[in-house]
């Protein structure tokens, strides 16, 4: 076929010129992006040639080669991994295509060095060559294949494929630097480089050997080629051999991160299942973090030969965040996806390596609260799910809930459950909460009047996930968590025998207006009675303790799901001065708008929405010329 010139995508475009400018103070990374793209193409060969041996060609022996040419001005950085074909040059290079594009570029700031993590995060290791090079050549040809492909490219928005003969596998990039990176044309600096940041990489990287001097002083140059990296891996060494600045620099290799992280756990686990787990909790949230389809996770090995990258065979959901690797030795080298999900030996490891993310989120938040802080904010949301999702697990996930709190200022999430419960008052024997849509409208909830008033501390909860966190966690540590929005509201032990006396008074008083009042709502609520729980709102809006909130109501219906209306109960303050005008007005004829107007405010105050916004605009300013006559 002719040499064709296409057009990058529109993303690509943008995405070049964004990661030219926020990562140009960093540079070097080009090297060991390109280092870890050609590591993971050998990676996927050794997997294909499992079951089709043929692949390797006679050449089995899977290596990097990097060499540069002072004269010509080059970087050429080779493998002999899977390589590829033309429309995968096309759909890798040339386009951008994976869900989440859109939220990626939401995301971008302009400011370089906020965005350098995202572009990281992103997977666009081959793009990074532009940061140093202002023509890029790529020539690859896929394992198995005859044919070869040349691309090229001066990242202006277009680039030129052509088929052209190679006569070998794998992939050759030669990078044509740009004026003023004459600092790369340096075998000690190229090295270094490799030492720093690919050093864990398991295939060697090799470069010709430095030149020796004759007798005379004469550079005499080598055609000899040695190993500049370790090329073991990185989980395969003795914990005690590993820096960690090397741990460092393999998260950013696995994550494809350009952050470090914020913990890890190394260890070889004996025994039954013999498997090795290097696992990290990475710094802040990839862009992708709520894309349920995506695809990348924790790294399976089995005698360190790379299987798959998934999150949902070794990691549940809800710690979908975690990443890096787990060898194992027993598993069989040709195991696939249907044999992953129903192996035992796999779930035995799962749990394992679960408890042991467990553990490092436990000691961060018990010795390295600032750390935990940050891990809240970039994955409270999503270790949420877990209380849910792991039953196993489900009162240690729930020990390192965090809640914002009525007991702290702000809509800060930082009190655990033991928090909670090591400041309970006297008497008190539940962990009480109200949710709702913003925090604000937890924290203003008029359900919340009668706790102020007594001084009982009540968790705020905000988060769209958190109605199907509290539906699973109905205690922690023996104590029961209420709503303070559903069932009726006990506090007996918090009342002087004064205070309930008038309280069983004011609802005898109100009893024919209850009774007027639910006749006038007629089947719009399921009840109407006298409450305890406001002290400043004439009335609010309760369910059942086993009836759905109305704050889930709204979600799921937000969201396309058809649910049935749950009827709610409306309490009245017997004390506010619109409930005593209610009882002046009983069998008048403004009663039903009153009434109607009573439950209408109460509805708003909840965060819900009218059915008939206008009948309640015009019943208010009725009400309100009545009292200006």
């Amino acid at each position: 076929m002719s040499k064709e010139t296409l057009g990058f995508q529109t993303e690509v475009k943008q995405l070049l010129q964004l990661m030219i400018h926020a990562l140009y103070s960093n540079k070097e990374i080009f090297l060991r992006e390109l280092i870890s793209n050609a590591s993971d193409a050998c990676d996927k060969l050794r997997f294909e040639a499992i079951n089709n041996g043929t692949l390797y060609d006679g050449d089995g022996e899977l290596k990097i080669l990097l060499s540069f040419d002072k004269d010509a001005r080059t970087i050429t950085l080779a493998d002999n991994g899977i390589g590829m074909r033309r429309d995968e040059v096309i759909a890798n290079i040339g386009t951008i295509a994976r869900s989440g594009t859109k939220e990626f570029f939401s995301q971008l700031t302009g400011d370089s060095a906020k965005d350098s993590h995202l572009i990281g995060q992103f997977g666009v290791g081959f793009y990074s060559a532009f940061i140093v090079a202002d023509k890029v050549t790529l020539t690859t040809r896929r394992a198995g294949e005859t044919e070869a492909v040349r691309w090229e490219s001066t990242g202006d928005g277009e680039f030129t494929i052509e088929n052209v003969e190679k006569a070998s596998r794998g992939t050759e990039i030669v990078l044509h630097l740009k004026d003023g990176e004459d600092e790369f044309l340096n075998d000690w600096r190229l090295r270094s480089i490799i030492t720093k940041y690919s050093d864990h990489i398991s295939l060697p990287i090799l470069m010709k050997k430095r030149a020796e001097y004759d007798d005379e002083g004469k550079e005499v140059p080598s055609d000899e080629l040695e190993a500049v990296n370790q090329a073991n891996a990185l989980w395969t060494r003795n914990k005690g051999d590993i820096s960690e600045e090397q741990y460092q620099e393999f998260y950013k290799h696995v994550a494809h991160d350009f952050d470090e992280p914020l913990a890890w756990s190394h260890a070889r686990i004996e025994g039954r299942q013999e498997y090795t787990e290097l696992l990290y909790i990475p710094k802040r949230a990839p862009f992708d973090l709520y894309d349920r389809d995506r695809r990348h996770g924790v790294k399976l090995y089995v005698k360190r030969v790379f299987i798959l990258e998934d999150h949902d065979k070794l990691m549940p959901q809800y710690l979908r965040f975690v990443r890096g690797v787990i060898d194992s030795n027993d598993l069989p080298l040709n195991v696939s996806r249907e044999i992953l999900q129903q192996s035992k030996d796999v779930d035995t490891i799962k749990s394992g390596c679960v408890k042991k993310v467990l553990g490092l989120l436990e000691d961060l938040s018990e010795n390295r609260q600032d750390d935990y802080a940050v891990f809240w904010k970039e994955f409270g949301k999503v270790l949420k799910e877990g209380v849910g999702e792991d039953i196993a697990n489900k009162e240690r996930i729930a020990g390192l809930l965090r809640f914002a709190s009525t007991h702290n200022e702000g809509d800060a999430q930082d009190v655990s459950l033991a928090d909670y419960i090591a400041r309970m008052k006297e008497g008190q024997d539940k962990v009480y909460y109200i949710t709702a849509e913003t925090h604000a409208a937890a924290r203003n909830s008029p359900h919340l009047e009668v706790f102020k008033k007594k001084g009982i501390e009540v968790l705020l909860l905000s988060d769209r996930v958190d109605e199907w966190t509290i539906s699973s966690l109905t205690e922690f540590k023996e104590k029961k968590l209420q709503s303070v929005a559903k069932g009726e509201l006990d506090l007996s032990n918090f009342a002087e025998e004064a205070e309930k006396q008038q309280q069983e008074a004011a609802a005898e008083e109100l009893k024919d207006v209850v009774e007027a009042i639910k006749a006038a709502l007629g089947d719009k609520v399921k009840e109407v009675r006298v409450t305890s729980r406001l002290t400043d709102s004439p009335a609010c809006l309760v369910v059942e303790n086993f009836d759905m909130s109305g704050n889930l109501e709204r979600l799921l219906k937000s969201v396309g799901q058809d649910v049935q209306t749950v009827k709610p109960i409306l309490e009245i303050n017997p004390d506010h001065l619109l409930v005593k005008k209610l009882k002046a007005e009983t069998g008048g004829a403004r009663f039903g708008d009153w009434t109607q107007i009573l439950l209408d405010q109460a509805l708003l105050a909840e965060g819900a929405q009218l059915e008939d916004p206008a009948g309640f605009v015009k019943r208010l300013n009725g009400l309100m010329l009545d009292m200006a006559a």
